[in-house]
């Protein structure tokens, strides 16, 4: 399975690079990341739980860095174990390019599936990987983003509606005139 993407992160260069090697960061953008600790400069193990249609697992596995040239790109290929769910591994190809005041990170993905994970079919796979991306981009842009903005005001609080059935009643008026 192949994938590609490219995302626009409103934030410098060296920040998003700081981001994308800082095991706090990454485990809060990771979608089910339970836990990344750093190995050494080049190692990373992790636990990461997800479900793929009806499969739900956790993965334990190893990541790894290479061909590292901060703060532009790097080669991160990783395998897990899912217990009876099955295996992944993969890699990706990483690159960051500044454009202004905003970083472009484009990725090239291939990944390999087995086991239980590879029976549900690969459309249901592919979609579910599809969504990983966007919902770890989403995470490390507004993250990035809250490093280089200044904080917003908090919102006023929202007024509690009441249901229907939980409104005070009136007096229903009284049927048969009274006298």
């Amino acid at each position: 399975m192949d994938m590609t993407g490219e995302y626009r992160i409103p934030a410098p260069r060296e920040k998003v690079w700081e981001a994308l090697n800082d095991p706090e960061v990454l485990t809060k953008c990771i979608p089910g990341c339970q836990e990344l600790n750093k190995e050494s400069d080049t190692e990373l193990t992790a636990t990461v739980k997800t479900k793929v249609g009806p499969v739900s697992a956790t993965f334990k596995g190893k990541v790894t860095l290479s061909d590292i040239n901060p703060p532009e790109s790097y080669t991160i290929t990783g395998e897990g174990t899912g217990g009876a769910a099955g295996f992944a591994k993969g890699g990706a190809e990483v690159s960051l390019e500044e454009d202004g005041g905003v970083t472009i990170l484009r990725y090239t993905a291939k990944a390999q599936v087995g086991g239980k994970l590879a029976q549900i079919g690969s459309r249901l796979i592919d979609s579910t990987s599809r969504k990983w991306p966007a919902s770890s981009s989403t995470s490390s842009q507004r993250k990035s983003a809250a490093t280089v903005r200044r904080k917003r005001p908090p919102r006023k609080p929202r007024r509690k509606r009441r249901h229907p059935r939980n409104r005070p009643r009136r007096p229903l008026p009284p049927l048969l005139p009274e006298g």
